[in-house]
């Protein structure tokens, strides 16, 4: 594909993308994105979330975009569901505010999820009781067992939140912090407490930042499929297979942490 830095994207243009890219319609997306990068679209953030809308959503599939807000950990209300800032700028703050999706209840790891209502409704419940923002029984979890998809548009796998849930699916240790108390105010006003355990490692500061370790083990088992949305890069991941994988390379590397340093996954561990 020849970019044109200077193009203005229509709604028509990403859903060709979409469809050149082959996404699936009918099933459980997550996508994590750069406007920025994805680059001009005619009618800015709300084109944008109607394409995706309108793509992932007409065979009865849910559209899901982070609106996350961790970065509130130290403050009194962690999560505000009148509150559409997020910590994920303003794509996630644009589909925060939508009153045509649903949003998550999640104290840090909230997502707003489009579609069909009573699906998604099934979909985000229960997420106040989530032990941790990405645990088993979260919607990331669902992603997993529904056999779903996350979205990488013009992001590399450290944005790749899935991936946390991974690996307490796979039994991942030294990922957690203790419980901590969270408060998460409802539409209602009302204020609820709760304790979650946060994202922490003891070897490094962001073990998110090593992620994109494994995408040549994803692409080696055909988990990334490749494209574009607008001008951004984009790669669409089977949930499913990255999990396989990842599961697969703990087991081979016998105990060793493969994110411990920032040496290359060896090929012996996934091949």
């Amino acid at each position: 594909m020849t970019l044109d830095l200077n193009r203005v994207y229509t709604k028509e243009d990403i859903i060709d993308q979409l469809s050149a890219m082959g996404e699936p319609r009918g099933s459980v997306v997550l996508m994590h994105s750069s406007i920025r990068l994805i680059g001009k679209v005619e009618g800015g953030a709300k084109t944008l979330l109607d394409a995706m809308i309108e793509y992932f959503t007409s065979e009865g599939g849910l559209f899901c975009v982070p609106t996350h807000t961790w970065a509130n950990l130290k403050k009194d209300i962690t999560l505000d569901m009148n509150d559409p800032k997020t910590c994920l700028g303003a794509f996630s703050d644009f589909a925060a505010a939508d009153q045509r999706g649903i949003r998550s209840e999640n104290p840090t790891h909230s997502m707003t999820v489009f579609g069909n209502r009573r699906r998604a409704l099934e979909f985000i419940k229960d997420e106040i009781n989530v032990t941790s923002g990405t645990a088993p029984e979260s919607c990331y979890g669902k992603i997993y067992r529904e056999g779903g998809y996350i979205l990488l548009a013009g992001v590399a796998h450290n944005k790749n939140t899935y991936l946390h849930c991974v690996e307490e699916i796979i039994g991942t240790s030294n990922r957690l912090s203790e419980p901590l108390d969270v408060t998460v105010k409802l539409s209602s006003g009302e204020l609820v407490k709760t304790k979650i355990r946060a994202h922490k490692t003891s070897f490094t500061d962001d073990v998110s930042l090593r992620f994109p370790k494994y995408e040549t083990a994803f692409r080696y088992h055909g988990a990334i499929r490749d494209g574009f949305i607008g001008n951004a890069p984009a790669q669409l991941c089977d949930a499913r297979i990255m999990k396989d994988v990842m599961e697969s390379i703990m087991k081979n590397s016998e105990g060793a942490d493969p994110l411990v340093d920032e040496k290359a996954i060896l090929p012996k561990l996934y091949i």
